[in-house]
C-alpha cells in the first residue's frame, strides 16, 4: 500500500484515491496491533505492570542515549526506590514523589525498529505505552534528529498521537440515509467523494459526518478507527555537557523540549517542572471534621476527572452512597468554605471536607 501511495500523483482528482489507500493502511495496521483471536489462551500473554501511583510516565529512546542513567538518577533523587521486575522484558525503575504526587516511571525498551509491524515483544510494550499519561522521548543531543522521526513514526503507527488533541469531527453511524457530510468551515482536503471512499473502505455506507475544523484524511480515519490515544510528550535531549552554550540556546527554543545531562544531573528541576505541567494533575487536600487539613498526602486526580464525585470514587466507591454534601475551601469556590454537591468541579490545591448523611 505505501508503494501505491508513493506512486500516486497528488492533485484534486487523486485525493480520494489517496484517502482510500490511507484507510486501507490503517485497517491493516490495526490487525497487527490487535491480534486475531484464534483458539483458547485469551488475548496474548499479558505482561502488564500494576499501575501504581497517580500517573505513569513512559520513557522511550534508542539504546545508549542515557535512558537508564536518567531513570535511576531521577528516581534516586526524588523517590522511595521501587525496583520490581515484570517478565524478562523490562524493569520498573521506580516511583518518584513530586509535589505530593506519586509518579510511576517506566522504561519502554524495544519499541523501536519495526515493533509496529508486529515484531518481537513490541506489541505488549505498546499496550503499556498506550496507558501512560505522558511519554518522554529521550534523545542524544549529538545524534541527528532522525531518531526523533523514527520513534514518532513507531508511536503514530500504534495509534498514539503525541501532543495533539482529538480531531474536531462528529461521526455517527446510522441504519439508512447514506453519507451526510456537513462542514462548518472550508475544507482543503476532504470532499464528499473522499469521505465516501474512506468510509466505504470500512463498509460504512450510512453515517453523519460533521467537520468542525479543516480536517485531513488521517483525522477522519482516526475518528472512524476510534482507538487512538492522545498523550502529551516531552523530548528530553540528553548529554548537553558535550555541546556549546550557543547550541544550547537554540535547543531551548524547540517546543516540548528539555535539554538535560542525565550523568551530571543538570536541569532536572526544569524537567520535573515541565513533567508536572504536562501531567496536569490536580491535588486535593482532605480535612477531617474539626481538624486541620492534611497537606502531606493529597488525593491526586487527573485533570479531566475532578468533580467531587470523582474525588469520592478515588477514595472509596461506597463514599458516594453516604454523601450528603461537601465543604470546599480554595480557588474553585466563591466563599470559604462553600457547600457543594457531587457535580462541583475542584481545582488544584483545594481543601475538601465530606459530610455524610
Amino acid at each position: 500500500v505505501p508503494l501505491q501511495m508513493a506512486r500516486t500523483q497528488k492533485n484534486k482528482a487523486t485525493a480520494h484515491h489517496l484517502g482510500l489507500l490511507k484507510a486501507r493502511l490503517a485497517k491493516l495496521r490495526r490487525e497487527l496491533i490487535t491480534p486475531k483471536g484464534g483458539g483458547g489462551g485469551g488475548p496474548g500473554e499479558g505482561f502488564d505492570v500494576a499501575k501504581t501511583g497517580d500517573a505513569r510516565i513512559g520513557f522511550v529512546g534508542f539504546p545508549s542515549v542515557g535512558k537508564s542513567t536518567l531513570l535511576s538518577n531521577l528516581a534516586g533523587v526524588y523517590s522511595e526506590v521501587a525496583a520490581y521486575e515484570f517478565t524478562t522484558l523490562t524493569t520498573v525503575p521506580g516511583v518518584i514523589r513530586y509535589k505530593g504526587a506519586k509518579i510511576q516511571l517506566l522504561d519502554l525498551p524495544g519499541i523501536i525498529e519495526g515493533a509496529k509491524d508486529g515484531k518481537g515483544r513490541g506489541r505488549q510494550v505498546i499496550a503499556v505505552a498506550r496507558t501512560c499519561n505522558l511519554i518522554l522521548i529521550v534523545l542524544d543531543v549529538l545524534k541527528p534528529l532522525g531518531h526523533k522521526k523514527i520513534i514518532e513514526n513507531e508511536l503514530e503507527g500504534f495509534g498514539i498521537r503525541l501532543n495533539s488533541k482529538p480531531p474536531n469531527i462528529g461521526f455517527k453511524k446510522k441504519d439508512k440515509g447514506g453519507i451526510n457530510l456537513t462542514a462548518t468551515c472550508p475544507q482543503s482536503e476532504l470532499d464528499t467523494e473522499t469521505v465516501k471512499s474512506i468510509l466505504a473502505e470500512y463498509k460504512i455506507h450510512n453515517a453523519d459526518v460533521t467537520l468542525r475544523s479543516d480536517a485531513t484524511a488521517d483525522d477522519l480515519i482516526d475518528v472512524v478507527e476510534g482507538n487512538r490515544v492522545y498523550i502529551p510528550c516531552i523530548y528530553v535531549l540528553n548529554k548537553i555537557d558535550q555541546i556549546s552554550i550557543e547550541e544550547l540556546d537554540i535547543i531551548y527554543k524547540v517546543p516540548h523540549c528539555v535539554p538535560i545531562s542525565a550523568h551530571h544531573r543538570w536541569n532536572f528541576d526544569d524537567l520535573l517542572e515541565k513533567i508536572w505541567d504536562y501531567l496536569k494533575l490536580v491535588r486535593i487536600y482532605t480535612k477531617p471534621k474539626g481538624q486541620l487539613p492534611d497537606y502531606t498526602s493529597p488525593v491526586v486526580l487527573p485533570y479531566c476527572k475532578t468533580t467531587v464525585e470523582d474525588f469520592c470514587m478515588k477514595i472509596h466507591k461506597n463514599l458516594i452512597k453516604d454523601f450528603k454534601y461537601a465543604l470546599v475551601w480554595g480557588s474553585s469556590v466563591k466563599h470559604n468554605p462553600q457547600k457543594v454537591g457531587k457535580d462541583h468541579t475542584l481545582e488544584d490545591e483545594d481543601v475538601i471536607q465530606i459530610v455524610k448523611k
